[in-house]
């Protein structure tokens, strides 16, 4: 967001208390923040007249308070409650407003253990590894889910594998891939398990390794094409780089003899 942002400055004495995270909450801006950051875990916790009577009395939003004891009283969807109180604030685009409406849409419908996935994925794809490979763990040592499929946990074990590769942790990375080749038979998952050993073990012990299964030479083959196609890659740019720099340098030169 690069316009400027009109924010609340009503600051509430006593905080509102998440109590599922004892997450504590002072303008509407924050609890904005913590809603649209939050998605997967909005329920009964945040949607209810607590948080109305916050608003009201601490925030002095009697308007904004009004309109959501309504839509409690008509019994109106959780993702309604929590878009009314987004777009109360200025500090969302219309664009960033749908994307968000776009996220509930698909979290409407999901099971709680599909929502504690994409949490960790929100976590794993903004780096937060560690925070990330909690959640997964939970859910796979958590009770089973009989309502999903094995598939399901295989997705779990290599998207742990995932977040251990992304430490540099690989033996750990490569026994999170095994598993989750066992139950979800997906040919990247093979890859990306060859390619851990190639970063956790020895020359002499990957050489071993290939030989345990007829595949991996094969994978072991494609892998290192991709590898070295990526360092091209990597290397034309950094020479593109390069050049830019030294003709801003030039410029410069030029500049100072003037």
């Amino acid at each position: 967001m690069s316009s400027l942002i009109l924010c609340n400055k009503k600051r509430a004495k006593q905080p509102y208390e998440v109590s599922r995270i004892h997450c504590r909450i002072y303008t509407l801006e924050e609890l904005c923040c913590y809603l649209s950051n939050n998605l997967y875990l909005i329920d009964y916790t945040i949607v209810n007249e607590r948080l109305c009577d916050w608003i009201e009395a601490e925030l002095g939003l009697l308007r904004l308070a009004e309109q959501l004891r309504t839509m409690l009283q008509k019994h109106s969807s959780e993702e309604r409650f929590v878009m009314r109180i987004l777009s109360s604030s200025s500090i969302y685009t219309a664009g960033e407003l749908q994307q968000i409406q776009n996220i509930l849409d698909r979290l409407k419908n999901q099971k709680e253990i599909e929502r504690q996935k994409y949490k960790a994925d929100n976590l794993l794809e903004n780096r937060e590894f560690e925070d990330a490979i909690l959640v997964y763990q939970s859910i796979l040592y958590g009770d089973r889910d009989d309502s999903v499929e094995d598939a399901f946990y295989g997705k779990i074990y290599a998207c742990l594998g995932s977040a251990y590769g992304r430490q540099f942790l690989y033996r750990e990375a490569m026994e999170m891939y095994e598993k989750a080749f066992q139950t979800y038979k997906e040919p990247s998952i093979v890859k990306a398990y060859i390619y851990c050993a190639y970063k956790a073990y020895t020359k002499e012990e990957y050489e071993l390794f290939l030989l345990k299964n007829t595949v991996y030479p094969k994978v072991h083959r494609e892998l290192m094409e991709e590898l070295q196609t990526y360092a091209q890659e990597k290397c034309a740019e950094g020479k593109e780089k390069l050049l830019e720099i030294e003709k801003i340098k030039s410029t410069y030169r030029r500049n100072q003899l003037c």
